[in-house]
């Protein structure tokens, strides 16, 4: 999962696009914190990118190096690795000088990555450089758009390459593009899986004029003044040219409108609205549901057993305030949050993830000492975090530990941009809800039901016609798209092979090549640069390091 941006200002002669979309990465963060970029484009054509591993305030420089991105237009991308591994060179946006100058920042994932590959070598003759499905996908549609043979495209060619794009490209996405000198592009898959929403604002500089915006979620719109919130439908396709309005145009035929249920548990934002939905009335019924399976599950005689529902923070703070109301029981936010800790889910290793759950969360004695207590989470994954926050509250003193999920068990793995694991590693996979409980220690486990969960995303929408289904494979095995064989194969070895690149602290040095200054690491141990994954790789900037 990832965050992906792009803006286009009214004035083509303002320069200053860089600084909205720097601004605009924060709303996203949570989407993606291992690595981010930006890529804008000046006069004459001219691209200028910056991209690094990292958050955004030590990419930019808390902001400084914006200046050095000049342009009236831009995309920018937040990366969750999913596909692919987590080097320098795999952060977006990407960009390909043939044809036109072509920059691409991509939310999801390919699920055939392994024949565009060979398409791309044997029939295309593009060469791939990393092992990112993005970049695959962005060559496809860049040979896609060469085919026009032309010196300058149109609109209509940009839509035609995309439904070849369409045709090669199976799983599920949501694209922002710019074309050097010519406009921005925004497209999502014929199933509506990734998120991607669409605002405008009146010009500062250009009387009459309107700016337009692109985001996975509205909140990166909203608190940058932009309004008339519109989402791109699924297999529709948006270009903006330089000076021009939006023109919107259905690639391929919409199969279904069924947006992750993933982003609604856990991923997105509460004060964003997605596809007609708000997230937080959303875990508003999710909490009123599960409330109901409470009492279903432990009986009158046990709800009565409970003294206090506590959330782990923060994503199930809404649900649980509203399980507390159901069953008339307090509600304490017994656990204290350190902010600045990543998320555990996004961390890179499984015991990244295991040591970060105490240095994120402390449990308050007060809250739990002698008391039978109601943990409330959005989900369970793998089961090393709630393993270890039920003991927390034993420590802390519960006399008993009750655990409720918001979602479902997950037995199965995500296939679209999303890294849950592997099934040998979802704790729910082959397992009963008591070996689920004896395994994270707790006296009873209680998971929301897949029917209830998407009626509470449903709910949640003041037009329930919208929505045609939600993206629940992790939940029953049936995913919107068909999976080519031998895929769960290929994914599987994909987790096992692939490491984090170890990181090593050097000052950068600068070389300048054809295509502008590139960055170059300092000479490493020769233990770390014998392993081809431990070599930093060259990455190529127009702006160098300070």
């Amino acid at each position: 999962m990832c965050g992906i941006l792009a803006l286009i200002l009214a004035d083509s002669d303002a320069s200053d696009a860089a600084a909205d979309l720097h601004e605009s990465l924060y709303y996203l963060q949570h989407r993606g914190q291992d690595a981010c970029g930006i890529a804008t484009c000046g006069s004459g054509g001219r691209i200028f990118q910056c991209k690094g591993n990292g958050m955004a305030s030590k990419v930019f420089d808390d902001g400084k190096r914006t200046v050095d991105l000049p342009g009236y237009m831009g995309i920018a991308h937040l990366r969750y690795p999913t596909a692919g591994t987590s080097s320098s060179a795999e952060s977006q946006p990407f960009y390909v000088n043939s044809p036109y100058g072509i920059c691409f920042a991509h939310n999801g994932n390919l699920i055939n990555a392994p024949a565009l590959r060979t398409y791309l070598d044997k029939e295309a003759h593009r060469h791939v450089n990393t092992d990112s499905d993005s970049e695959l996908m962005l060559n496809v549609f860049a040979n896609a758009l060469n085919e026009t043979g032309k010196a300058r495209v149109n609109t209509n060619d940009i839509f035609i390459a995309l439904k070849k794009t369409y045709e090669r490209c199976q799983g599920g996405w949501a694209v922002t593009a710019m074309i050097a000198g010519f406009g921005i592009l925004a497209f999502r898959d014929e199933y509506g899986i990734r998120p991607l929403i669409m605002g405008s604002r009146p010009s500062t500089t250009l009387e009459g004029g309107t700016d337009y915006m692109f985001a996975s979620e509205s909140i990166a719109l909203r608190q940058l003044g932009f309004g008339n919130f519109k989402d791109v439908l699924p297999g529709q396709a948006v270009f903006i040219q330089k000076n021009g309005q939006p023109q919107f145009h259905q690639v391929v035929e919409q199969k279904a409108y069924a947006p992750d249920i993933f982003e609604y548990v856990y991923f997105a934002r509460p004060d964003t609205i997605m596809d007609g939905i708000s997230v937080h009335r959303s875990r508003q019924n999710m909490g009123e549901k599960l409330a109901h399976k409470v009492k279903e599950i432990l009986g009158e005689e046990g709800v009565k057993e409970i003294d206090v529902i506590i959330p782990v923070p923060e994503t199930s703070n809404t649900a649980a305030a509203v399980v507390s109301e159901q069953l008339r029981k307090p509600f304490s936010n017994g656990f204290v949050k350190n902010r600045y800790v990543y998320r555990t889910f996004i961390l890179p290793g499984q015991k990244a993830r295991q040591k970060s759950v105490r240095r994120k969360l402390s449990a308050m004695e007060s809250e739990f000492k002698d008391r039978v207590v109601l943990l409330v989470d959005d989900s369970i994954v793998r089961g090393t975090t709630s393993r270890e926050i039920v003991s927390m509250a034993r420590e802390a003193g519960a006399r008993k530990v009750i655990f409720a999920s918001c979602a479902p068990p997950i037995i199965y793995p995500h296939i679209y941009g999303i890294d849950l694991a592997s099934p040998q590693e979802l704790i729910a996979h082959e397992k009963t809800r008591a070996d689920i409980a004896k395994h994270i220690n707790a006296d009873d486990i209680i998971y929301q039901d897949l029917a209830d969960l998407k009626a509470a995303c449903t709910e949640a929408s003041p037009d329930h016609q919208k929505i045609t289904d939600f993206e629940v494979g992790v939940f029953c095995g049936n995913y919107q798209t068909d999976v080519p064989e031998g895929y769960f194969e290929h994914l599987n070895e994909s987790r096992g092979t692939k490491r984090k690149a170890t990181v090593v602290n050097g000052t950068n040095k600068v070389l300048v090549a054809n295509g502008g200054p590139v960055n170059v690491s300092t000479p490493e141990p020769a233990a770390l640069t014998e392993n081809p994954e431990n070599r930093q790789d060259i990455s190529i900037h127009n702006i160098a390091n300070a």
